[in-house]
């Protein structure tokens, strides 16, 4: 199973990895890493695919896997086995990771600059500007200044087209003159009229260091661009998901 790990300076006990659509059993237009049930694929290949992450990444526990629905609930994982409806979670708990399953939307993994906690973020654009990285931040005790994010991958600018409706909600989220101003610029106009291309990592970013965190990394993929690696809903739009995970060394 081909993984990317993030290049962040994360503490030493913090562990990430990211899946690619490489070396797993799914196939046809799931092929051949697909590790999400909801799509349709055969849900053999989907456990197989599961128990092979989770055997290359020697986790303990099986990962919080969630039912994702483009909200703000960011809970606490669990090692109960129970698949939780929710756009995030975090953990304390050394062994149980945290994981969220993107295809085009953008996967946030945050950590503490002390590593005692960690949390996975699935941020499409509706999520984003409801304010799923905001919830995210406030499950941490410590400053936004203390914590580390890393953007895994997600579609570009340049693939990613939206209505009007898209840029207005992120206006109306804006929390001061900066943050509206660092929303402007990661629109463009489009090739429909009424229509903008929108920049997921930089409103990400926007979003971010509003709220007063300054360390971020990532943010230099494409999903839609890198048939190759990543699955991309936009592009195929019957397609498998990709997984993020973060976790505490047990």
């Amino acid at each position: 199973m081909t993984l990317i790990l993030p290049d962040w300076p994360a503490p030493a006990n913090v562990r990430a990895a990211i899946t690619t659509r490489s070396g797993g059993q799914s196939h046809g237009p799931y092929a051949s890493n697909n590790l999400a049930f909801h799509v349709e694929d055969d849900e053999r290949a989907v456990v197989a695919n599961r128990e092979r992450l989770r055997a290359q990444l020697a986790l303990p526990e099986d990962p919080q896997w969630l039912t994702q629905v483009h909200g703000t609930k960011v809970p606490a994982a669990r090692a109960d086995g129970r698949v939780r409806t929710a756009d995030g979670c975090y953990s304390r708990t050394p062994g149980l990771a945290c994981a969220v399953l993107t295809a085009d939307c953008l996967p946030l993994l945050l950590c503490n600059r002390t590593g005692t906690q960690v949390a996975a973020v699935h941020a499409g654009w509706r999520g984003l500007a409801k304010g799923v990285v905001k919830r995210a931040v406030s499950r941490f005790d410590d400053r936004p200044q203390d914590l580390l994010v890393y953007l895994g991958p997600a579609i570009s600018r340049e693939y990613f087209e939206v209505g009007v409706e898209v840029l207005e909600a992120f206006f109306r989220s804006a929390r001061n003159q900066a943050h509206s101003d660092r929303i402007a610029a990661s629109f463009s106009p489009g090739v429909r009229p009424l229509h903008f291309f929108a920049d997921l990592y930089a409103l990400a970013r926007a979003e971010l260091s509003a709220l007063g965190v300054t360390q971020i990394y990532g943010g230099d993929y494409c999903t839609y661009a890198d048939s190759e690696r990543f699955y991309s809903y936009r592009r195929d739009r019957v397609t498998g998901r990709m997984a993020s995970l973060i976790w505490l060394a047990p």
